[in-house]
């Protein structure tokens, strides 16, 4: 039942946020080209001289000593004046690399002023509702994953009951991490929708297992236990279960799974599945009676127990109680009766369905999920294109009232301007608001590229690969010299960490390109290491510029999908929320929104 609705935190104003975007527009327009240009040409095409005035050991200087906080005197006023300080008007090089980082760091979303706290939404979305039991999820997926859900799972539990729905469907949900646990901890009825088979049948099959253990987990919660291992279930827990069935554990094949395959297609029915809400310890014991003298129950008693969970009927066995002898007639009936309503409850609520299907802005949802009915959209860390469709599904579709998007992969986004001669009338991941439409705004995806990269986890000494970078920059320069190769079909990959030298790795690659690596003899190419080792500073000094400039061209992409939101009519409530912790998650920002009252 749909709660009163109270009052959602302040939000930034469509005007706002458009001329946030618009300042921030007129800063990437002179800065982007650093982003623009491929690590790989940096020597062949000679970027440093090219884009950077200073030296080297300059940059890395002023981009290693720390920045004053930009209040009071110490404030600059951004505009095209000071932007002429930091790139030269004539050349377009950078000249003030001082300047040019409080720059980046005053249009990152943190100074921006664009964000609504995370406690403040979830402060106003709270109402009267108590917080879940602390569920311990780094004992069933890894640390990162584990912040990502119980975070993400928290806001999306307190936007459902804001909306007073009871559906939710996760887009992108890979192996069913948020979504399993929406189900299971928050009892919310969750679709997860993948257009990967191997992902959709990983996700069932983990979600069997955790179901599996999941009274473990919660009795844990109960009792403040955080030294217990997994490995050691309750003896209660451990009667039921199947002999050949492996507990969940911090080592076990599920942490693997985010590393699968992500494609093919598969129908979605037979992986639905039917999981008992865990309502209460009553409950339990209720249906432990129930089933304690299941021999004098009617045969239809019993076909009313096969159709749950092999496991589900285990749990609730009458192996844990013993209870005196129940023969009378009426009361079997209402045994069967409270079975029967169980059934039904289970039937409505807890539910878990992993499904196979590919999502597009045009998808429609009903003929993937049946029983559609009020919902909210969610996605964590939905790649590319994805994240996009997402916001229009959302606003297309008058049964989804909310929607809680992470996206990333930004490099994998489609720009409707990048190639001019590509058709103009298909849904683009980038832009999407007018501003940026009307503006024919290009990143490239060289520049999407570096918004991937993780500022935060530089900053505490994650330090870029910086050698791997140079193997790579001199290995084109060789190619396109010797062979005269300036693009082909072929990735060199991952060589660097099997090679055992520059050497090594330079033979390796040339024969992953299919080139015919006897033509150069070892000096020639240890010539073309020595040519070059003394400038490997200028790469790095360069990679971090485009570290630096990293959350700018993701404020872009993010700020493009909030003015998109706010340009629709039907929309009460949007803004970008800091959900993550950014060095355990870099892609840390929620999208979100919700529809006015007249359309829920």
């Amino acid at each position: 039942m749909r709660r009163t609705r109270g009052a959602l935190p302040a939000q930034l104003p469509a005007a706002e946020a458009e001329e946030a975007l618009r300042r921030l527009t007129r800063f990437l327009a002179r800065a982007l080209p650093l982003c623009r240009a491929h690590t790989t040409e940096f020597y062949v095409r000679g970027l440093w001289e090219q884009l950077v005035a200073a030296r080297p050991e300059v940059v890395l200087q002023a981009l290693r000593r720390p920045l004053p906080e930009a209040s009071g005197s110490a404030a600059v006023l951004w505009d095209d004046d000071t932007f002429s300080d930091v790139f030269c008007e004539n050349s377009k090089k950078l000249i003030n690399v001082h300047l040019f980082a409080l720059a980046a760091r005053h249009y990152s979303l943190p100074n921006l002023g664009v964000c609504t706290p995370l406690e403040d939404i979830l402060e106003a979305l709270r109402g009267d509702s108590q917080g879940a039991s602390g569920i311990k999820t780094d004992e069933f997926m890894n640390n990162k994953k584990s912040h990502e859900v119980q975070a993400m799972s928290e806001l999306v539990d307190k936007i459902a009951k804001y909306c007073g729905v009871e559906q939710v469907i996760d887009i992108g949900s890979g192996k069913g991490y948020l979504s399993s646990f929406l189900s299971m901890q928050y009892n919310l009825k969750v679709y997860g929708i993948d257009s990967s088979k191997t992902n959709t049948n990983g996700a069932h099959e983990r979600n069997r297992k955790l179901k599996k253990h999941w009274k473990t987990y919660q009795s844990r919660a109960r009792g403040g236990s955080e030294t217990q291992r997994l490995e050691k279930p309750m003896k209660s827990e451990v009667k039921c279960k199947a002999i050949n069935e492996k507990p969940l554990s911090n080592n076990s094949s599920l942490q693997s799974q985010e590393l699968g395959n992500t494609q093919g297609l598969v129908p979605s029915c037979v992986f639905t599945e039917v999981a008992i809400s865990e309502t209460s310890k009553q409950t339990e014991i209720n249906l432990a009676q129930a089933q304690s003298d299941e021999s004098k129950l009617s045969e239809e008693a019993l076909a009313i127990l096969s159709v749950l969970p092999a496991d589900a009927v285990e749990v609730f066995s009458s192996s844990h109680c013993n209870y005196g002898e129940i023969c009378e007639e009426g009361k079997a009936q209402r045994k069967m009766a409270f079975i029967k309503a169980k059934v039904s409850k289970s039937s409505e609520s807890n539910l878990y369905f992993p499904l196979t299907s590919y999502i597009s802005a045009e998808t429609e949802l009903s003929d993937i999920i049946t029983d559609l009915e009020d919902c909210i959209m969610v996605g964590l860390h939905t790649c590319g294109d994805l994240a996009a469709n997402t916001l229009r599904i959302f606003t297309a579709k008058p049964e989804i009232k909310a929607v809680c998007s992470v996206g990333c992969c930004y490099h994998l986004l489609s720009e409707q301007y990048e190639n001019q001669e590509d058709c103009t009338e298909e849904m683009w991941g980038f832009p999407m608001c007018q501003y940026l439409k009307d503006e024919g705004w290009c990143c490239g995806r060289n520049a999407r590229m570096s918004a991937c990269l993780a500022l935060e986890r530089v900053a505490v000494g994650q330090m870029l690969p910086t050698e791997s970078l140079f193997y790579r920059a001199v290995l084109q320069v060789i190619v396109e010299e010797t062979y005269g190769v300036t693009k082909s079909d072929r990735h060199v990959g991952k060589i660097f960490s099997k090679s055992s030298s520059f050497l090594d790795y330079v033979r390796k690659s040339l024969k992953k390109l299919e080139l015919d690596d006897s033509k150069l003899p070892d000096s020639c190419i240890m010539d073309y290491y020595e040519k070059y080792k003394h400038r490997m500073n200028e790469l790095e000094a360069f990679n971090m510029l485009k570290v630096v400039l990293a959350p700018c061209v993701e404020v872009l992409i993010l700020l493009d999908r909030l003015c998109y939101l706010k340009e629709q009519n039907n929309i009460a409530w949007s803004g970008l929320v800091k959900l993550f912790d950014p060095v355990k998650s870099p892609r840390c920002y929620a999208v979100i929104a919700l529809k006015k009252q007249s359309c829920l």
